[in-house]
């Protein structure tokens, strides 16, 4: 192989390039990036960079802007894939010709229809949005976050520390349940209630006030108003894949993958958020957006491509973490279909305990608040899972996509949201 093509220049294609370059590849290296910045880490956008205490370049994942001896084509998004060239298009004109190509393009925030354009709406999910987002974390101002998933969560209570009056609305009964089941998740939510943030499950909303191109007021079905000075959304990702439509890679809600990467495209593989890889478990495909995927599963599908008669390697139980009002959250495993939880360690009402979900008596996943050496030594112990699944993917992912879009629209008697 001469030239390596890797399409995203975030977490996962920086990993898949050091991967490259660490299993021997000496060829031309080329990273495409729709963003003008050089790799960044995103898990402290809605952490410490919202509370001031890092900032841009401290969240760089390079030192050394030579390591990679890379060419680097910044601030164009690729806009078409040729299989039968292994060329990729830009939307600046530019093309890149390779012998192997590795998506990684990521994913980006789901919008309300409805809010599109309104002055103080926020999503999170890149640097600049971070940025503009943290110009508006004013005390004694409201916020209402919609959606309770991990970046709403942190977004409140970043706003909280900052003396915000804040609400989450949520469509859920119980927030976090998907990822911790409904006890866990109502622990969780009840941090938030603790730390002064009002917490709304279950919502339906019918409505949004506006004025002068921001949205000042919700309603909701139950007849609730919560005012607001910022909105942000945070009901999940899509996955940037339109750019490959008609280009044969095979996508369903993500770029389909077998158990190692490899796409319906000989020599393509996919990693990161965009990637919706087979589950041998399961017999289905998931996109996992989590940070430890996207490092971890980049050096597996590099290899693959590069040596196809690589064996299989296993895979690590998911990991991911979460820091809120000083409790640090980490889960690792895979919950589904659990049947027993045990809290192993701590006190629950202290937000400082381990607990271990149990499938027919194995542990399958465990979740720890502020255990980190206890948490650490039950990870190890979950079973890893081994790969070798066929090579070509068949069944469509199974993320569900939240309910949001339906049932919301700008009322009628305020003022257009523009």
């Amino acid at each position: 192989m001469e030239t390596l093509a890797i399409v995203g220049a975030s977490l996962a294609g920086l990993s898949a390039a050091r991967a490259a370059r660490a299993q021997g590849f000496s060829g031309r290296l080329v990273l495409i990036g729709d963003e003008p910045h050089r790799p960044y880490d995103r898990p402290p956008l809605s952490k410490d960079f919202l509370l001031g205490r890092v900032q841009a370049e401290d969240i760089l994942l390079e030192s050394d802007s030579e390591e990679l001896r890379a060419e680097w084509m910044l601030g164009s998004a690729a806009v078409f894939l040729d299989v039968s060239s292994r060329t990729i298009a830009l939307d600046d004109g530019r093309t890149v010709q390779a012998d192997g190509i590795v998506i990684a393009t990521g994913a980006r925030a789901r919008t309300l229809p409805a809010l599109v354009g309104s002055g103080n709406v926020h999503t999170l999910r890149t640097l600049t949005d971070a940025e503009n987002l943290a110009s508006a974390l004013v005390s004694g101002n409201r916020m209402a976050v919609i959606g309770a998933g991990f970046i709403g969560a942190e977004v409140a209570a970043a706003a909280a520390s900052r003396g915000m009056q804040v609400t989450i609305i949520d469509t859920k009964p119980v927030p976090f349940s998907a990822q911790l089941g409904a006890q866990m998740g109502a622990l969780v939510g009840g941090l938030h209630a603790a730390n002064g943030v009002e917490l709304i499950s279950s919502a339906v909303i019918e409505a949004f006030d506006g004025h002068e191109g921001g949205v000042t007021g919700i309603h909701l079905k139950d007849g609730r108003y919560i005012a607001t000075d910022v909105v942000v959304v945070g009901i999940g990702a899509e996955p940037n894949i339109e750019w490959l439509a008609g280009s044969g890679v095979d996508l369903a809600g993500g770029v389909l993958c077998d158990s190692e990467g490899r796409t319906s495209v000989p020599g393509i593989v996919a990693v990161g958020d965009c990637a919706a890889w087979l589950d041998p478990a399961t017999g289905c495909h998931h996109r996992m957006e989590h940070w430890t995927g996207a490092f971890e599963r980049a050096a597996l599908a590099v290899e693959t491509l590069l040596d196809p008669e690589a064996q299989p390697k296993p895979v690590k139980p998911h990991y991911f973490w979460s820091d809120q009002y000083g409790v640090k959250l980490q889960f690792a495993g895979d919950s589904t279909g659990y049947d027993r939880l045990e809290i192993e360690a701590g006190e629950m009402d202290a937000y400082s305990c381990l607990a271990v979900y149990y499938q027919a008596d194995a542990p399958v996943a465990v979740l720890a608040l502020n255990q980190p050496r206890l948490f650490g030594r039950w990870r190890r112990s979950l079973p890893v899972r081994a790969q070798g699944t066929p090579a070509r993917p068949a069944s469509p992912p199974t993320a569900p996509l939240p309910g949001w879009e339906s049932g919301v629209a700008a009322r009628t008697d305020a003022p257009a949201l523009v």
